[in-house]
Protein backbone atom coordinates (compact mmCIF):
# COMPACT_ATOMS: atom_id res chain seq x y z
CA UNK A 1 0.00 0.00 0.00
CA UNK A 2 0.78 3.68 -0.74
CA UNK A 3 2.56 5.59 1.96
CA UNK A 4 -0.45 7.31 4.03
CA UNK A 5 2.36 10.24 5.68
CA UNK A 6 2.51 12.10 2.61
CA UNK A 7 -0.82 13.42 0.52
CA UNK A 8 1.33 13.10 -2.68
CA UNK A 9 0.47 11.02 -5.71
CA UNK A 10 1.67 10.72 -9.46
CA UNK A 11 0.02 10.94 -12.38
CA UNK A 12 1.16 8.25 -15.28
CA UNK A 13 0.29 8.14 -19.27
CA UNK A 14 2.07 4.59 -18.94
CA UNK A 15 -1.13 2.79 -18.61
CA UNK A 16 -3.06 4.65 -21.58
CA UNK A 17 -4.24 1.85 -24.71
CA UNK A 18 -1.25 3.87 -26.84
CA UNK A 19 1.26 2.87 -24.43
CA UNK A 20 0.16 -1.17 -24.03
CA UNK A 21 -0.50 -1.55 -27.72
CA UNK A 22 2.16 -2.98 -29.80
CA UNK A 23 6.21 -2.38 -29.45
CA UNK A 24 7.64 0.48 -28.96
CA UNK A 25 8.48 3.00 -31.06
CA UNK A 26 11.93 3.11 -30.19
CA UNK A 27 14.33 0.11 -29.53
CA UNK A 28 16.18 2.64 -26.91
CA UNK A 29 12.77 3.16 -25.23
CA UNK A 30 12.18 0.84 -22.14
CA UNK A 31 10.50 -2.28 -23.32
CA UNK A 32 7.10 -2.36 -22.70
CA UNK A 33 7.33 -5.67 -20.34
CA UNK A 34 9.19 -3.35 -17.87
CA UNK A 35 6.67 -0.84 -17.45
CA UNK A 36 4.25 -2.60 -15.38
CA UNK A 37 6.96 -3.59 -12.55
CA UNK A 38 7.87 0.31 -12.65
CA UNK A 39 4.33 1.04 -12.32
CA UNK A 40 3.71 -1.63 -9.47
CA UNK A 41 6.73 -0.35 -7.64
CA UNK A 42 5.69 3.27 -7.70
CA UNK A 43 2.37 2.63 -6.88
CA UNK A 44 3.56 0.96 -3.18
CA UNK A 45 5.22 4.61 -2.55
CA UNK A 46 2.21 6.66 -3.33
CA UNK A 47 -1.34 6.84 -5.44
CA UNK A 48 -0.66 6.17 -8.89
CA UNK A 49 -3.82 8.59 -11.03
CA UNK A 50 -4.06 7.66 -14.74
CA UNK A 51 -3.10 11.14 -17.05
CA UNK A 52 -6.22 12.68 -18.24
CA UNK A 53 -6.26 14.19 -22.03
CA UNK A 54 -4.69 17.78 -22.39
CA UNK A 55 -7.40 20.07 -23.93
CA UNK A 56 -6.11 20.98 -27.28
CA UNK A 57 -6.97 24.85 -26.64
CA UNK A 58 -4.20 24.56 -24.08
CA UNK A 59 -1.69 22.90 -26.60
CA UNK A 60 -2.75 26.40 -28.76
CA UNK A 61 -1.54 28.84 -26.13
CA UNK A 62 1.89 27.56 -26.96
CA UNK A 63 2.13 25.69 -30.07
CA UNK A 64 0.83 26.84 -34.13
CA UNK A 65 -2.51 26.03 -34.57
CA UNK A 66 -2.16 24.69 -38.02
CA UNK A 67 0.89 22.48 -36.79
CA UNK A 68 -1.47 20.72 -34.53
CA UNK A 69 -4.18 20.30 -37.17
CA UNK A 70 -2.13 18.44 -39.18
CA UNK A 71 -0.70 16.15 -36.73
CA UNK A 72 -4.05 15.30 -35.39
CA UNK A 73 -4.97 14.68 -38.92
CA UNK A 74 -1.73 12.69 -39.60
CA UNK A 75 -1.17 14.86 -42.02
CA UNK A 76 2.67 15.13 -41.54
CA UNK A 77 5.78 14.42 -44.32
CA UNK A 78 8.28 11.70 -44.19
CA UNK A 79 11.02 14.36 -43.29
CA UNK A 80 8.86 15.28 -40.19
CA UNK A 81 8.54 11.47 -38.70
CA UNK A 82 12.33 11.67 -39.35
CA UNK A 83 12.94 14.89 -37.18
CA UNK A 84 10.10 13.12 -34.13
CA UNK A 85 12.46 9.94 -34.74
CA UNK A 86 9.53 7.88 -35.33
CA UNK A 87 6.61 7.18 -37.82
CA UNK A 88 3.18 9.20 -37.21
CA UNK A 89 0.41 7.32 -35.73
CA UNK A 90 -2.93 8.13 -33.54
CA UNK A 91 -0.82 6.39 -30.77
CA UNK A 92 1.32 8.88 -31.45
CA UNK A 93 -1.34 12.09 -31.12
CA UNK A 94 -2.59 10.08 -27.57
CA UNK A 95 0.70 10.18 -26.21
CA UNK A 96 1.46 13.42 -26.28
CA UNK A 97 -1.86 14.14 -24.68
CA UNK A 98 -2.31 12.17 -22.11
CA UNK A 99 1.82 12.80 -21.26
CA UNK A 100 0.77 16.62 -21.02
CA UNK A 101 -2.27 15.97 -19.56
CA UNK A 102 -0.73 14.69 -16.66
CA UNK A 103 1.97 17.53 -16.40
CA UNK A 104 -0.96 20.21 -16.16
CA UNK A 105 -2.75 18.11 -13.17
CA UNK A 106 0.78 17.34 -11.61
CA UNK A 107 0.93 21.24 -11.98
CA UNK A 108 -2.23 21.42 -10.16
CA UNK A 109 -0.87 19.35 -6.94
CA UNK A 110 2.66 21.76 -7.05
CA UNK A 111 -0.05 24.71 -6.67
CA UNK A 112 -2.24 23.14 -3.51
CA UNK A 113 0.31 20.40 -2.29
CA UNK A 114 4.07 21.91 -3.32
CA UNK A 115 4.87 18.62 -5.16
CA UNK A 116 3.36 17.19 -8.37
CA UNK A 117 4.59 14.45 -10.29
CA UNK A 118 4.35 12.64 -13.79
CA UNK A 119 5.92 9.82 -14.27
CA UNK A 120 6.20 10.74 -17.74
CA UNK A 121 6.63 14.14 -19.78
CA UNK A 122 9.54 16.06 -20.77
CA UNK A 123 9.04 16.29 -24.50
CA UNK A 124 11.30 19.41 -24.01
CA UNK A 125 12.48 19.22 -28.26
CA UNK A 126 8.90 19.98 -29.17
CA UNK A 127 8.90 23.50 -30.85
CA UNK A 128 6.23 25.64 -31.58
CA UNK A 129 5.70 24.84 -35.06
CA UNK A 130 7.06 21.15 -35.51
CA UNK A 131 8.02 17.92 -33.64
CA UNK A 132 11.60 16.98 -32.71
CA UNK A 133 13.41 14.09 -30.73
CA UNK A 134 10.51 12.51 -29.95
CA UNK A 135 8.40 14.78 -28.94
CA UNK A 136 5.49 16.38 -30.36
CA UNK A 137 3.99 18.62 -27.67
CA UNK A 138 5.88 20.35 -25.33
CA UNK A 139 4.60 19.44 -22.05
CA UNK A 140 6.04 21.67 -19.39
CA UNK A 141 5.60 24.64 -21.36
CA UNK A 142 2.31 24.11 -22.00
CA UNK A 143 2.05 23.87 -18.41
CA UNK A 144 4.23 26.80 -17.49
CA UNK A 145 1.70 28.60 -20.18
CA UNK A 146 -1.17 27.94 -18.27
CA UNK A 147 0.59 28.99 -14.90
CA UNK A 148 1.24 32.37 -16.68
CA UNK A 149 -1.99 32.83 -18.05
CA UNK A 150 -4.12 32.24 -15.45
CA UNK A 151 -1.48 34.26 -13.30
CA UNK A 152 -1.10 31.47 -10.65
CA UNK A 153 2.65 32.42 -11.02
CA UNK A 154 5.31 34.71 -12.10
CA UNK A 155 8.22 33.85 -12.13
CA UNK A 156 8.82 30.64 -13.33
CA UNK A 157 12.29 28.38 -13.05
CA UNK A 158 12.05 25.27 -16.07
CA UNK A 159 15.38 23.43 -14.43
CA UNK A 160 16.56 21.11 -17.49
CA UNK A 161 18.94 18.36 -16.40
CA UNK A 162 18.19 15.48 -19.16
CA UNK A 163 21.24 14.98 -21.06
CA UNK A 164 20.08 16.69 -23.88
CA UNK A 165 19.66 20.22 -24.40
CA UNK A 166 16.19 21.26 -24.04
CA UNK A 167 16.27 23.25 -27.44
CA UNK A 168 12.40 23.53 -27.72
CA UNK A 169 11.54 24.97 -24.44
CA UNK A 170 14.29 27.34 -24.97
CA UNK A 171 12.97 28.96 -27.95
CA UNK A 172 9.18 29.01 -26.86
CA UNK A 173 10.12 31.05 -24.26
CA UNK A 174 12.81 33.47 -25.78
CA UNK A 175 12.29 36.93 -24.64
CA UNK A 176 9.54 35.92 -21.82
CA UNK A 177 11.12 37.21 -18.69
CA UNK A 178 8.93 35.79 -15.98
CA UNK A 179 10.19 32.14 -17.56
CA UNK A 180 13.84 31.08 -16.57
CA UNK A 181 15.37 28.35 -18.69
CA UNK A 182 18.71 26.42 -17.50
CA UNK A 183 19.55 23.83 -19.39
CA UNK A 184 22.56 21.44 -18.10
CA UNK A 185 23.56 19.11 -20.69
CA UNK A 186 26.29 17.26 -22.53
CA UNK A 187 28.15 19.63 -25.34
CA UNK A 188 28.54 16.91 -27.65
CA UNK A 189 25.09 15.59 -27.79
CA UNK A 190 21.89 15.81 -29.45
CA UNK A 191 20.55 18.29 -30.66
CA UNK A 192 23.58 18.77 -32.76
CA UNK A 193 22.62 22.82 -33.14
CA UNK A 194 22.03 23.98 -29.69
CA UNK A 195 19.87 26.79 -28.89
CA UNK A 196 20.18 29.47 -26.42
CA UNK A 197 18.70 28.92 -23.19
CA UNK A 198 18.52 31.49 -20.63
CA UNK A 199 21.42 29.21 -18.45
CA UNK A 200 22.74 27.08 -20.51
CA UNK A 201 26.06 24.77 -19.11
CA UNK A 202 27.24 22.14 -21.64
CA UNK A 203 29.54 19.13 -20.16
CA UNK A 204 32.17 17.15 -22.03
CA UNK A 205 31.82 13.90 -22.88
CA UNK A 206 32.34 10.99 -19.86
CA UNK A 207 31.63 13.81 -17.58
CA UNK A 208 30.99 12.33 -14.30
CA UNK A 209 29.71 12.77 -10.41
CA UNK A 210 32.04 15.29 -9.20
CA UNK A 211 32.07 17.88 -11.65
CA UNK A 212 28.35 17.38 -12.60
CA UNK A 213 27.29 18.12 -8.92
CA UNK A 214 29.74 20.87 -8.37
CA UNK A 215 28.36 22.71 -11.73
CA UNK A 216 25.06 22.12 -10.17
CA UNK A 217 25.88 23.56 -7.34
CA UNK A 218 28.41 26.63 -8.80
CA UNK A 219 26.87 27.10 -11.77
CA UNK A 220 23.06 26.52 -12.11
CA UNK A 221 22.34 26.70 -8.02
CA UNK A 222 23.63 31.14 -7.80
CA UNK A 223 21.49 31.63 -11.20
CA UNK A 224 18.62 30.10 -9.89
CA UNK A 225 18.87 31.88 -6.22
CA UNK A 226 19.14 35.00 -8.21
CA UNK A 227 15.93 34.92 -10.25
CA UNK A 228 13.89 33.85 -7.34
CA UNK A 229 11.10 31.59 -8.39
CA UNK A 230 7.34 30.91 -7.50
CA UNK A 231 7.17 28.00 -9.67
CA UNK A 232 9.44 25.25 -10.99
CA UNK A 233 9.86 22.53 -13.27
CA UNK A 234 12.59 19.96 -13.05
CA UNK A 235 13.15 17.77 -15.89
CA UNK A 236 14.58 14.95 -14.04
CA UNK A 237 16.01 12.79 -17.01
CA UNK A 238 18.17 9.84 -16.07
CA UNK A 239 19.89 9.70 -19.77
CA UNK A 240 22.83 10.93 -17.34
CA UNK A 241 23.76 7.30 -16.39
CA UNK A 242 26.53 6.05 -17.60
CA UNK A 243 25.70 3.24 -20.02
CA UNK A 244 22.36 5.30 -21.31
CA UNK A 245 22.10 4.46 -24.85
CA UNK A 246 21.76 8.05 -25.77
CA UNK A 247 23.65 9.62 -23.54
CA UNK A 248 27.44 10.96 -23.42
CA UNK A 249 27.54 11.58 -19.48
CA UNK A 250 29.22 9.28 -16.58
CA UNK A 251 27.10 9.35 -13.33
CA UNK A 252 26.71 6.84 -11.20
CA UNK A 253 23.42 5.75 -9.29
CA UNK A 254 24.64 7.57 -6.50
CA UNK A 255 25.66 10.70 -8.28
CA UNK A 256 21.81 11.00 -9.65
CA UNK A 257 20.38 10.46 -6.62
CA UNK A 258 22.76 13.07 -5.33
CA UNK A 259 21.54 15.28 -8.03
CA UNK A 260 17.93 14.78 -7.30
CA UNK A 261 18.08 15.18 -3.53
CA UNK A 262 19.76 18.65 -4.76
CA UNK A 263 16.85 19.47 -6.68
CA UNK A 264 13.93 18.23 -4.88
CA UNK A 265 15.07 19.78 -1.46
CA UNK A 266 15.99 23.36 -2.29
CA UNK A 267 12.21 23.44 -3.61
CA UNK A 268 10.72 22.02 -0.46
CA UNK A 269 13.04 24.12 2.08
CA UNK A 270 12.76 27.46 0.14
CA UNK A 271 8.78 26.71 -0.19
CA UNK A 272 8.58 26.62 -3.97
CA UNK A 273 5.99 24.80 -5.83
CA UNK A 274 7.86 22.31 -8.01
CA UNK A 275 6.42 19.98 -10.60
CA UNK A 276 8.82 16.66 -11.31
CA UNK A 277 9.29 15.42 -14.95
CA UNK A 278 10.66 11.85 -15.41
CA UNK A 279 11.96 12.97 -19.29
CA UNK A 280 15.06 10.86 -20.84
CA UNK A 281 16.35 7.43 -19.81
CA UNK A 282 17.34 4.75 -22.07
CA UNK A 283 19.78 2.81 -20.48
CA UNK A 284 20.78 -0.63 -21.87
CA UNK A 285 19.97 -2.49 -18.72
CA UNK A 286 16.17 -1.62 -17.71
CA UNK A 287 16.75 -2.72 -14.04
CA UNK A 288 19.05 -0.29 -13.52
CA UNK A 289 16.60 2.54 -15.34
CA UNK A 290 13.62 1.25 -13.33
CA UNK A 291 15.79 1.55 -10.28
CA UNK A 292 16.54 5.04 -11.37
CA UNK A 293 13.39 6.17 -11.63
CA UNK A 294 12.23 4.96 -8.61
CA UNK A 295 15.38 6.34 -6.86
CA UNK A 296 14.21 9.87 -7.75
CA UNK A 297 11.03 9.32 -6.87
CA UNK A 298 12.09 8.44 -3.34
CA UNK A 299 14.12 11.68 -3.24
CA UNK A 300 10.82 13.89 -4.12
CA UNK A 301 9.19 12.22 -1.39
CA UNK A 302 11.95 12.15 0.92
CA UNK A 303 12.81 15.63 0.98
CA UNK A 304 8.82 16.70 1.17
CA UNK A 305 8.69 13.92 4.20
CA UNK A 306 7.84 15.55 7.79
CA UNK A 307 11.25 14.61 9.09
CA UNK A 308 13.07 16.51 6.43
CA UNK A 309 11.65 19.89 8.21
CA UNK A 310 12.54 19.11 11.24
Amino acid sequence: MPDPAHPFRAFTPFRRAAYRAGPAPRRQFLPREFIVPLLDAAAARLPLLDAPDLDWTLARRVHDPAFLHRWQDGQVTREEERALGFPWSSAVVERSLSSSGATLSATTDALRLGLGINLGGGTHHAYADHAEGFSFLNDVAISARWLLDTAQASRILILDLDVHQGNGTATIFQGEPRVLTVSMHAQGNYPFRKEISDLDVALPDGTGDGVYLSSLNHHVAPVVAAFRPDFAFYLAGADVLEGDQLGKLALTSAGLRARDDLVYRWAAQSGVPLVSVMAGGYHRDPATLIAARLGTLDSALGAYAPAAFT
